[in-house]
């Protein structure tokens, strides 16, 4: 046997694992679970961090605004150190749209070890607990909300008896870079953090230690973020949502990460720079900035996405056609889990077969994250840069 036949039965190997043994995270049935609504409606305050975020705001604000809650609720805006008129803009939208009480305030600039829009959750949490929330809802400001969107997020939580419930807004995908890049960015967070094992989902593992969330929406419950320090023990963390869930569950906590139906992100990503730089922020903090993590990751990557078609084209050059079978069916099982979240997002089937280009290309993105991790750049948000992050890792 070849190397490369070696290399494609490996990759098929790796696909029927995958597709059997990985919670089934290529379905994308984990929606909210069933939910009752509660006898009397527990109080909810609205934290948004907002850094230079007045192109977006007037898609989504409104639609906070707009919740229809029976129980009282008010979102609060912290104006992170905006330099294009965010907190104005805001207060212009709440008088013209009305709705649900708003506060806007500033938490200035952040101290030393303090990293991404953590700063500004914590001053958002901290005027929050003054009104005594049951829940708060910690959401981007990018994030538009359909009107129940509150309603079923709190009667789900409090059927189930979740301290986090979390769903993963959905995506733009207008631009070609879009259509190829994002589906494949929520397949593969799924990959890595299937729902199931989180908690959702009727076969979820209840002993699993698989702790996520999906920032843009965390419905959380003010207790549960008191008992885990929320946000102080996480401040240093780069992916902040996944910290945040890991903290909240190793306290005990229940939490639940689902897709989205009606939670929509309005940014948008119309370049790959633009895309590049939204994975590459934070891809070697995910790997706790590890080379030999990292050189795993690239093997691994490699193995799982680029084997297949590779063999298919060696095979059928050289004349091989066990070697070209089995890198074809190593493509088709990947395809085929990939077909369920291209029908999510409403794109078309074709762009199946080319997840092994939109793998490698995340494969740049996650060396060209560790390059500039070792260059010094160190973690950014918004326009705000951090030294490099040698202790700045995903708490809990």
């Amino acid at each position: 046997m070849t190397v490369v036949t070696f290399g494609s039965a490996l990759s098929l190997a790796a696909w029927l694992s995958l597709l059997l043994a990985r919670g089934f995270f290529w379905r994308t049935d984990v929606r909210l679970p069933a939910r009752e609504e509660p006898g009397v409606w527990p109080a909810v305050c609205v934290v948004v961090p907002a850094r230079d975020e007045a192109a977006v705001l007037p898609a989504s604000l409104p639609s906070l605004l707009a919740q229809d809650y029976p129980g009282r609720a008010e979102v609060i805006l912290i104006d992170d150190g905006s330099t294009d008129g965010t907190g104005e803009l805001a207060c212009e939208l709440a008088r013209r749209h009305g709705g649900l009480p708003l506060t806007v305030a500033s938490p200035g600039e952040p101290p030393a070890g303090w990293t991404g829009k953590l700063w500004a959750v914590r001053h958002g949490i901290d005027l929050a607990r003054a009104r005594e929330p049951e829940y708060l809802l910690l959401t981007d400001a990018d994030i538009a909300h359909a009107p129940d969107s509150l309603r079923a997020l709190v009667s789900a939580a409090g059927t189930g008896g979740f301290d986090i419930v979390s769903q993963m807004a959905r995506l733009r995908v207008e631009s070609l870079w879009e259509r190829l890049v994002v589906p494949a960015f929520v397949y593969f967070f799924a990959q890595l953090y299937p729902f199931r094992w989180i908690g959702g989902g009727r076969e979820g593992k209840k002993g699993t230690r698989t702790a996520a969330a999906a920032g843009g929406c965390v419905l959380l419950r003010a207790d549960a973020a008191e008992r885990a320090r929320i946000p102080d023990a996480i401040r240093q963390a780069v992916i902040d949502d996944v910290a945040l869930a890991r903290a909240v569950k190793g306290t005990g906590g229940r939490i639940w990460l689902g897709l989205a139906d009606r939670v929509d992100s309005v940014r948008p990503y119309p370049r790959l720079h633009d895309l590049w730089r939204m994975v590459s922020r934070s891809a070697y903090a995910q790997l706790r900035h590890n080379p030999l993590v990292l050189a795993g990751t690239v093997a691994g990557l490699a193995l799982v996405y680029l084997v297949p078609p590779a063999s298919v084209c060696v095979g059928l050059a050289a004349g091989r056609g066990t070697t070209a079978l089995l890198g074809a069916a190593a493509w088709l099982v990947m395809a085929g889990t990939y077909l369920p979240m291209l029908r999510y997002y409403r794109q078309p089937r074709w762009l199946a077969p080319l997840l092994p280009f939109t793998a490698f290309l995340y494969l740049l993105m996650t060396v060209d994250s560790a390059v500039q991790h070792y260059r010094g750049r160190g973690a950014a948000w918004k326009g705000r840069t951090y030294a490099r992050p040698d202790a700045v890792t995903e708490e809990g």
